[in-house]
């Protein structure tokens, strides 16, 4: 195993990922969190054709021969959430905030379909930078704009901010629920439960499943950590289940090149700690089930929407899955460039 630091920084991700394929000749690596280190290495890959596994829930749009997605797209996320919260919770008027990258913006565009085909309308699409902390202005927006939700798509270290600012402005979460994307149980634990209590998630996987594979899980990985007290969360998960189904492909074709990985994963199939998942043939996206999560005062979710069972993938929701989109996967086109 080679391991090399990103530091956060896209630039970096290049700088490592071109060591690790040019220098040190790898033809996998495991690795990049947010969408914009994924593209900034993404060139590396497909020039050099070798593999990245990537983790992370992502805003879909892309399709590549040179990377295994095993965390949700848009329709893993969304696709159940936005009904749910238009149905069940009776939420009628969205305010969008995220921060301003790739991501946010186009879960938001996503997102405004689904609000719009829900009989609801949003009210406002807002974004700060990366890391901004200084929440008070637009928690104050969100305050005069006659919304009942807020779907944050907010990220980092600028969670804790917002949440905190949101409670200490005297908004509540029963009357007014951020509804999220991306706030996970890292994030609970860093801002307080308390600032999140009645507040929800979309994810596939949440800590407090009560099934007997992801309490073997929690406790296999809390011993490996060397904490009783350590976290799971949605990318750990994923990140986890991945490396089993690169180690069937390779089993499948008795082969460590890229060229064989690609074609060995089609189809494989993992129990996983959130349940069965499985790499689809055609787009190299993961099956996986959505499922909603509301945080309670002790840190941790009760879920209170899953599906019954994994969904296909479909990173182009958005514009519809077309012949051209799954096209892209099987030619080797980098479908970013279509």
């Amino acid at each position: 195993v080679i391991v090399e630091d990103g530091a956060s920084d896209p630039k970096t991700y290049a700088e490592k990922a071109q060591k690790l394929v040019i220098k040190d000749r790898v033809n996998t690596v495991f690795g990049c969190h947010t969408s914009a280190s994924r593209k900034a290495v993404l060139p590396i890959f497909e020039r050099r054709g070798a593999m990245l596994f990537y983790q992370t829930h992502y805003e879909g749009f892309e399709c590549s021969q040179n990377v295994i997605y095993s965390g949700a797209v848009p329709n893993q996320q969304l696709g159940n959430y936005i009904p749910w919260i238009i149905e069940k919770l009776g939420k009628k008027k969205f305010f969008i905030v995220g921060s301003n990258y790739v991501y946010p913006r186009e879960m938001a565009k996503v997102s405004k379909g689904l609000i719009e085909a829900g009989g609801a309308q949003w009210v406002a699409d807002e974004y700060l930078e990366l890391g901004h902390s200084e929440w008070a202005v637009m928690v104050n927006k969100i305050k005069e704009s006659g919304a009942d939700v807020v779907l944050s798509n907010v990220v980092g270290d600028s969670i804790i901010s917002f949440y905190r600012e949101f409670i200490n402005q005297g908004l509540s979460h029963a009357d007014l629920p951020i509804c999220a994307t991306v706030t996970s149980e890292i994030e609970i634990a860093a801002m307080g439960p308390e600032y999140a209590a009645g507040s929800y998630t979309s994810f596939p996987y949440f800590m407090s499943l009560d099934t007997p594979a992801n309490k073997s899980f929690i406790e296999r990985y809390r011993a490996f950590v060397g904490d009783p007290a350590a976290t799971t969360y949605h990318s750990l998960e994923a990140a986890y289940f991945q490396v089993f189904l690169w180690k069937q492909a390779i089993e499948a074709s008795q082969d460590i090149s890229a060229e064989a990985i690609r074609e060995g994963i089609r189809g494989q199939s993992y129990a996983a700690p959130g349940g069965m998942v499985k790499i689809d043939e055609d787009n190299l996206h993961c099956w996986l089930t959505p499922r909603i999560g509301q945080w309670q005062a002790d840190g941790q979710s009760k879920v209170v929407n899953e599906y019954p069972e994994p969904i296909k993938p479909l990173p182009y929701a958005a514009y519809g899955e077309t012949a051209d989109n799954l096209f892209c996967t099987r030619s080797g086109l980098d479908s970013s460039k279509l």
